[in-house]
């Protein structure tokens, strides 16, 4: 009965599903309690029910179609188990829906209307479900496009620059860090809990001039200071473009965000993993097989869940991986002994299984909320990543040339209008896994079985679709969708085929044309759009 559903311990973040009939909020349009209830049952159903959801996004995804459904009948103020005595209200429902994830909406209610029985009400029956097919607009999926290897190869040598870089210069970083952090302890000692003053910053000068005599803490004078003396300045100033007068304590903050971002891109080009399954692996996922006829073999060992559900998945990688697991795991390390500060909460005690991302917690932080240690951060996009770290990569490097643009069409023929000559590619993370299993398969050296495995898919011609551009039909769960649809079409054409000399009508001739008077044999698409709306009724005997 509640209003609003907590997902947060199932995902790990912070997620909810708002059934609408509670207290109002702007981003959530209000349904009413009646159809509110009727929607927790279509989610419990999924929810618990057999042939159930495996993940909660799936679950999100299906409330989020479905919501709008129940918003359109509180609206129109019917029940949405009574929309198919509303046709016209029935014909409304394009209008809501988006158009990418309609033929979606379409398979769930046809398994809703299968399951009639056991969830005690109808949405659509099979008449409103033939119009709502009719009625949906044809929308073409655009596949992730294939970075040109002249941008690709220059994202990954600026990402291992900035690897290698932290690398030369991680005992000055992290003498330089637990410096500040010991700082920040001392004088948060005599806090007690109170709210921590200005005058309580060891690299601000109080404001009574008095150098933290009177307050009893210490200042160490401005942090460029500190930074020169651990020989930081320069890396700052090359990495984050800071002028002298910019460089502050959040600074060294922001360089370590930057490495742990470039970390995360490395292992994204040489695994192939899906951006959410790098995301969550810990500090322990590199593992090396040593194989008396291959040699050393990498791997990263971590969860993944989308397509099959596997704690102890593996993706064979690059050797060179191993560079950007031990900066990311050396940015963990430093910033788990935050946790320890008062009020803080602390780190897993084995490091070992410490996230190689997790939660900023260094006290200079500009934000001093309370933490749920128990839920993931929330993943920042590749393109808004570049835009906080703008010395990563040149833009002009970046920039799309003719041969560039040749290239990607090559490998994905339905590239959109954002990816033209002279413009900036908009680089994105699953761009590089689809880059990756192109790669992968256009090299001769990767069998389709090998390349299934690395992407986690449970069907071979999923990752035939990602490597090759086969068809731009999407397999796994979806198939159920594609088969819903492709139902109505069949109909209609059978319905065409009434017309051949295959079909006779045991009272002549005369009887069958009037039988199929209203169907054209040489347009199979008119025949297809009448079996859809109702219009003709056909039913296959076993005669």
């Amino acid at each position: 009965g509640d209003a609003i559903w907590r997902l947060d311990p199932w995902a790990k973040k912070s997620l909810t599903l708002n059934f609408g009939d509670g207290p109002s909020r702007k981003n959530a349009a209000a349904i009413d309690p009646a159809n509110a209830d009727l929607l927790r049952i279509v989610i419990g159903w999924w929810l618990y029910g057999p042939n159930g959801v495996r993940g909660y996004r799936s679950l999100k995804t299906r409330f989020d179609q479905m919501r709008q459904l129940f918003v359109l009948c509180t609206q129109e103020g019917i029940l949405a188990s009574e929309m198919s005595h509303f046709p016209r209200v029935a014909d409304r429902l394009p209008e809501v829906l988006q158009a990418s994830r309609s033929g979606e909406l379409l398979a769930l209610l046809h398994e809703l209307y299968e399951q009639r029985d056991a969830l005690g009400f109808t949405l659509l029956d099979r008449a409103g479900l033939a119009r709502l097919a009719a009625a949906m607009p044809d929308h073409q999926k655009l596949q992730t496009p294939y970075i040109p290897p002249r941008i690709w190869h220059y994202q990954v040598i600026r990402l291992r620059e900035c690897l290698d870089d932290f690398l030369a210069h991680r005992a000055h970083i992290e003498g330089c860090f637990r410096f500040c952090l010991a700082a920040y302890r001392q004088n948060f000692a005599s806090l007690q809990g109170r709210r921590r003053p200005r005058s309580f910053y060891p690299f601000q000068r109080p404001l009574d001039g008095s150098n933290g005599k009177r307050t009893g803490r210490q200042y160490y004078g401005p942090f460029i200071d500190t930074a020169h003396r651990f020989g930081l300045v320069e890396l700052f100033r090359r990495w984050l473009g800071v002028s002298d007068d910019e460089i502050c304590i959040q600074t060294l903050t922001s360089y370590l965000n930057l490495v742990s971002r470039a970390g995360l891109g490395y292992l994204l080009n040489f695994s192939l993993m899906r951006v959410e399954e790098a995301w969550n692996l810990r500090a322990d996922c590199l593992h090396i097989e040593h194989d008396p006829q291959f040699g050393d073999i990498y791997v990263l060992r971590g969860r993944t869940t989308k397509t099959m559900s596997d704690a102890e998945a593996l993706w064979v990688t690059s050797p060179s991986t191993k560079i950007a697991v031990e900066a990311m795991r050396g940015v963990a390390d430093i910033r788990a002994e935050c946790g320890f500060l008062p009020g803080e909460a602390s780190a897993p005690d084995d490091p070992a299984k410490r996230y190689l991302l997790d939660f900023v917690l260094e006290p200079w932080g500009t934000k001093f909320t309370k933490i749920n240690r128990m839920l993931r951060p929330s993943i920042q996009s590749y393109a808004k990543s570049l835009s906080r770290f703008d010395k990563l990569f040149d833009p002009e490097q970046l920039r799309i040339t003719p041969e560039d643009y040749e290239l990607a069409r090559l490998v994905t023929p339905t590239l959109s209008d954002t990816f033209e000559v002279g413009k900036i590619w908009p680089l994105a993370w699953h761009q590089l896994r689809r880059t990756g299993a192109v790669n992968m398969q256009a090299s001769g050296l990767v069998s389709d079985a090998s390349l299934q495995f690395q992407l986690k898919h449970i069907a071979r011609a999923t990752s035939l679709y990602y490597g090759q551009n086969h068809s731009r039909v999407r397999l796994e769960e979806k198939a159920h969708t594609y088969y819903v649809r492709t139902m109505y079409e069949t109909l209609g054409r059978q319905l065409q085929q009434l017309t051949s000399n295959r079909f006779v009508s045991p009272h002549g001739e005369k009887r069958k044309s009037e039988i199929v008077r209203l169907i054209s044999a040489s347009d199979a698409k008119k025949s297809i759009n009448l079996a859809k709306k109702g219009t003709v009724t056909h039913r296959p005997v076993l005669l």
